[in-house]
């Protein structure tokens, strides 16, 4: 990707060598302390979906279609998190504030693709719940392995083609500043950085951003009403709480990454009166909380996962 990027940049000769992130503007003499409960969410999250990984890999029983989307879950959420945490960290700890334009423009890529991808995953989630409660024995034929790597398949390319052109128009913009007013590298913050009209980039990162939620919200919300419907018919009271416990738990994951992602993506292009120190640190959170809170939320709902991290921890003991 990297390479890519730099042939692509290479067109335009008018560029950057490297890119000052300031952090969070208004917030210097704090960025030192507020690093701390980031790392602390970073490494939670790393080890959690390393061990949500770990734990499917080595459990064959656990080889089943929702395991296999919540590997796939906490895959995306690694890279989202690793590809900008350890540069943010540096900011604020070491005032490591330079990166290269290049490794910038990759940044970029990996934050918008990997941020289709997890809606993706989060929509083929919420499918798969569907055909488990309301299609329960006909799920294995439904959702059979093939059909998994399919749509896992599909959920990375979509990613990967909407997001490519995105960078290529960067890449291709001339820019006249090097300064961004962030703590990483997000596809608006590098398009105001460009000397002339920028539009068609705003006009497909919105056209891209409206597709993806709109496309998953819209899944996402007829799963979800279609379960819900399936579970007030079960006869019994004790079912049906667990049911409804289950869905609110997974219903929170949801909105804990879409509310900060249009929040973030809308503040950018019309939220002129929010605070720019509040845009910064709800994209901040919107890249941490979601991949923090996933392999907590489904490892201890999913008693198969929780009982087989229990039995790891008596055995190292």
């Amino acid at each position: 990707v990297l390479f890519f990027l730099m042939l692509l940049s290479s067109i335009v000769p008018s560029h950057p060598d490297t890119i000052l992130l300031l952090g969070i503007p208004g917030l210097e003499e704090v960025q030192f302390w507020i690093a701390f409960p980031f790392c602390i969410l970073y490494v939670i999250a790393v080890l959690g979906n390393m061990t949500i990984l770990f734990v499917i890999k080595t459990e064959p029983s656990l080889h089943q279609p929702m395991y296999l989307f919540l590997a796939m879950l906490a895959v995306t959420d690694l890279v989202l998190s690793t590809s900008t945490l350890p540069k943010m960290l540096g900011i604020f700890w070491l005032s490591f504030k330079t990166i290269d334009f290049h490794a910038c423009l990759a940044q970029m890529f990996f934050i918008h693709a990997f941020s289709t991808v997890e809606s993706g995953v989060l929509m083929a989630m919420a499918l798969d719940r569907y055909v488990a409660i309301c299609y329960p024995l006909q799920h294995s034929t439904i959702l059979s392995l093939p059909v998994i790597v399919k749509l896992g398949s599909l959920v990375l390319l979509r990613g990967v083609l909407l997001i490519s052109p995105e960078s290529f128009l960067a890449s291709r913009l001339r820019f006249c500043n090097h300064i961004i007013a962030h703590s990483y590298c997000e596809h608006m913050a590098v398009v105001k950085l460009a000397c002339g009209s920028a539009k068609v980039n705003a006009i497909y990162g919105l056209f891209v951003a409206f597709l993806v939620v709109g496309l998953d919200v819209f899944l996402i919300s007829v799963s979800y009403a279609m379960i819900l419907r399936a579970v007030l018919r079960l006869p019994s009271d004790e079912a049906r709480h667990k049911a409804f416990g289950t869905c609110a738990s997974h219903i929170c994951v949801i909105l804990s990454f879409y509310v900060p992602a249009l929040f973030t993506f809308l503040t950018h292009r019309f939220g002129h009166g929010v605070p720019h120190h509040v845009h910064i640190m709800v994209a901040i959170l919107y890249l941490l909380v979601p991949p923090t809170l996933n392999p907590i939320v489904y490892g201890v709902k999913t008693k198969q996962i929780r009982v087989r991290v229990i039995r790891m921890f008596h055995i190292s003991k």
